[in-house]
C-alpha cells in the first residue's frame, strides 16, 4: 500500500509561505495531445494516436484574450507536438502580429515530418522562440527515452535551425534546449550541465544554442505509471519533498502564467492541466475570462506533484529557479 503523499500546502505554511498568482505575463496554450513521438517521461501522455485538439473557436478566443490583456507579453504554445495542429500557424502568426513574444515548445523531430518541411522557416519568419527537447547529448540516452533514431533526427533539426540563424547568440532567433533526467532523480546543476552540452554539441556536431533549461520529471501521467510499475513512486515523491527549497517559490511558473487546455479549460500550470485541476480561484474556461488581470492575487491549486517544481534548484518552464542550490 502506498504511503501517504507529502502535503505541499502544509510544507508551504511551515515555511511561512502562501502561493498566489502575481500579475500574469504569459499565456501558455496546449493545442492538443497528438505527437509524432511517445516519450517515456511525457506528462501529457501525448502520442501519434491521440486525437484531442483545440477547436478553431478556442484558438480565436486565445488570440482575443491575448489582445485584451496588455500584461500578457508571451504566448507559449505547447502540445503534443503543437506544429501538428491545423491552426498552429494561425496562432503563431496572430500572436506575433499582436506584438507578443511567441514560444514554440518543439520536440525537434517534428520539423522533419512530411508536411512540416517549411515549419522552421515559418517560425524564423515570425521570430518565434524555440524551446526544444533534447534530454541528453549522448545517442543512447536520447533514444532510450524518446525512441530509436530520435537523437540523429534531433541533431539534423538543430543544424537546420542553426542555418536559419537560431541559437547564434544575437537574441533575435532564440533557441533553448531542455534537459530532463532519465529516471527518478533531480537534475544536476544547470550551469554546469549547460557548459557540458555546449562543448559536446559543438565539438561533435557543430551545433549551437542559447540556453539549457534543466527540468525535473514530475510524477504524473506516463512517468508516474512507470514509477508505480517499478515500485519507485513513493520514494521519488519523498525525494522531491525532502529537497523542498523555499527559495524557488517566488519564481514558480504558476505565479506568472495562465494555462489553457486544448478544450479551453483554465489551469494554474501545464501539470495541473494534465491532472484535471482547475484554477485555484477564478473562471473555469477561457470563454469566461475577459482579461487576465482579474486573476492577479488569486489562490493557486496545488498537490504533491508541486514538490517537483520546488525541489533542489527548482524546475519551471524557464529552467532552474534557484541556480546553485543544492540538489
Amino acid at each position: 500500500m502506498s504511503a501517504a503523499a507529502p502535503d505541499f500546502g502544509r510544507t508551504l505554511a511551515g515555511h511561512g509561505l502562501a502561493l498566489r498568482r502575481a500579475q500574469p505575463d504569459t499565456l501558455q496554450v496546449n493545442v492538443g495531445k497528438r505527437c509524432n513521438q511517445a516519450c517515456h517521461h511525457c506528462h501529457v501522455d501525448a502520442g501519434p494516436k491521440r486525437t484531442e485538439r483545440m477547436a478553431p473557436e478556442t484558438v480565436a478566443r486565445v488570440l482575443a484574450l491575448l489582445e485584451a490583456s496588455p500584461t500578457l507579453a508571451t504566448l507559449d504554445v505547447t502540445g503534443g507536438a503543437p506544429e501538428l495542429h491545423p491552426q498552429f500557424r494561425e496562432l503563431v502568426a496572430g500572436g506575433a502580429a499582436l506584438g507578443r513574444r511567441v514560444i514554440d515548445r518543439c520536440n525537434l523531430t517534428v520539423l522533419l515530418e512530411p508536411g512540416q518541411e517549411d515549419t522552421a522557416d515559418f517560425l524564423a519568419a515570425h521570430e518565434a522562440a524555440i524551446v526544444a527537447s533534447l534530454p541528453c547529448y549522448e545517442v543512447e540516452n536520447v533514444d532510450r527515452q524518446r525512441g530509436r533514431g530520435v537523437h540523429a533526427k534531433s541533431l539534423e533539426a538543430l543544424a537546420r535551425l542553426n542555418a536559419l540563424g537560431y541559437g547564434r547568440s544575437d537574441g533575435r532567433l532564440r533557441l533553448d534546449l531542455v534537459y530532463n533526467p532519465l529516471g527518478p532523480s533531480l537534475p544536476p546543476d544547470q550551469a554546469e550541465l549547460e557548459a557540458r552540452y555546449r562543448h559536446e554539441l559543438d565539438a561533435r556536431h557543430g551545433v549551437a544554442f542559447d540556453r539549457l533549461l534543466a527540468l525535473a520529471n514530475l510524477p504524473i501521467a506516463r512517468f508516474a505509471a512507470e514509477l508505480a510499475r517499478e515500485g519507485r513512486h513513493d520514494a521519488y515523491l519523498a525525494l522531491l519533498a525532502h529537497h523542498f527549497n523555499p527559495a524557488t517559490v517566488p519564481g514558480l511558473m504558476c505565479r506568472h502564467l495562465v494555462s489553457v487546455a486544448w478544450d479551453g479549460t483554465l489551469h494554474d500550470c501545464d501539470f495541473d492541466q494534465m491532472l484535471g485541476l482547475p484554477l485555484g480561484a477564478g473562471p473555469r474556461t477561457i470563454f469566461e475570462l475577459e482579461d487576465v488581470t482579474a486573476l492577479a492575487g488569486a489562490a493557486i491549486a496545488t498537490g504533491p506533484h508541486c514538490f517537483g517544481c520546488t525541489a533542489g534548484a527548482g524546475s519551471s518552464c524557464g529552467g532552474a529557479l534557484a541556480p546553485g542550490a543544492a540538489s
